[in-house]
């Protein structure tokens, strides 16, 4: 099988190329990327020589480059995990996310419905779907993006749906519960926290700390994009989640226990806009394709909170580079 898997540098493109090029054998991958702030080859260091693995340059926006290299080559498969997916960001600036996560994704489309290649799987987010007091999330719930990000991919996952509709352009998409791991770049909660408390800073918790989120270990995020590619229906959608599903204060406790430090290193900041209060999804459906998460949350976060401490060397310059980047845009 040959694939093409956009965003391959990012944290969670580059575990699923990892996963591939360790586990499926008779797998090949190019990996399309644009290689942004969160863009990292370091990620992919360790299958960086492999035959079966080869990385360009790309921006899923450009059309040019996107038909030149998807016409360059005969693909089983497109899998998307190009994305801008920051909340905080696409507050401050949403004209990347809609360039990206929309306007990318009609490119990606029109290239798989032209070529005919025979799948394209868009890798999405439970944010779709916008808050819920009470229950779950299931496929058919509807969307009401409350964030430039949400609204951003939803549009994205629109036009699957309407590419489906039209054209019978083969498209399966996948909403996933928030994503956690090694890799992950340190603007998110999980490893800022981590990162943060190494360094000897508090760790931001924002407004009353009691929205709650669902957890999946990346791998196990990996596990079900394969499985969906191998095994979903075309034209469906395919949430997954896990059912680890905790408040931010409660997470934000866990790390402190963890890494040895008490509560007195919580920052209590202003709560960030449109903030939604709870994600909960249900992967009934996803279940039936033989999938289930493994370990448990505690587990994978032990996992996660110790490569953290243990890869300074990954992180640190990332930290370092953003800072400097900071400084450019005060004193240009």
């Amino acid at each position: 099988m040959r694939l093409l898997v956009t965003g391959g540098a990012g944290f969670m493109g580059s575990d699923f190329i990892r996963f591939l090029l360790t586990e499926q054998a008779d797998v090949s991958v190019i990996n399309f990327d644009k290689l942004t702030y969160a863009g990292n080859l370091e990620n992919l260091r360790e299958v960086e020589n492999n035959p079966r693995y080869r990385f360009i340059k790309g921006d899923i926006a450009d059309k040019e480059a996107v038909a030149v290299e998807l016409a360059a080559s005969t693909f089983d498969a497109v899998v998307n995990f190009a994305a801008d997916t920051h909340v905080d960001r696409s507050i401050a600036d949403a004209e990347a996310f809609v360039k990206t996560d929309v306007l990318g994704t009609h490119t990606l489309l029109e290239q798989v419905r032209q070529l005919k290649i025979p799948r394209f799987v868009q890798i999405s987010t439970d944010e779709v779907y916008g808050s819920t007091e009470t229950g779950e999330f299931t496929e058919s719930s509807p969307f009401e993006p409350n964030s430039p990000y949400a609204a951003s991919k939803a549009g994205g996952d629109l036009l699957c749906r309407a590419y489906f509709q039209t054209f019978g352009t083969p498209v399966i998409v996948t909403h996933s519960c928030n994503n956690f791991g090694p890799y992950q770049y340190p603007e998110k909660v999980i490893p800022l926290f981590v990162t943060n408390i190494v360094e000897g800073k508090k760790v931001p918790l924002y407004g009353d700390g009691l929205n709650e989120r669902e957890w999946i270990f990346v791998r196990d995020h990996s596990r079900a994009v394969w499985t969906i590619l191998q095994n979903g229906k075309l034209g469906e959608t395919y949430n997954i989640g896990t059912g680890w599903r905790i408040s931010n204060i409660e997470l934000t406790k866990k790390v402190l226990e963890h890494m040895g430090v008490g509560q007195d290193r919580i920052e209590r900041v202003a709560d960030r806009l449109g903030h939604d209060r709870r994600y909960a999804l249900s992967a009934a459906k996803l279940r039936t394709l033989g999938w289930a998460p493994t370990g448990t949350f505690d587990d994978h976060l032990a996992i996660t909170m110790n490569w953290y401490k243990t890869h300074r060397d990954w992180w640190q310059p990332l930290l370092k580079k953003e800072h400097d980047k900071r400084s450019e845009d005060v004193n240009p």
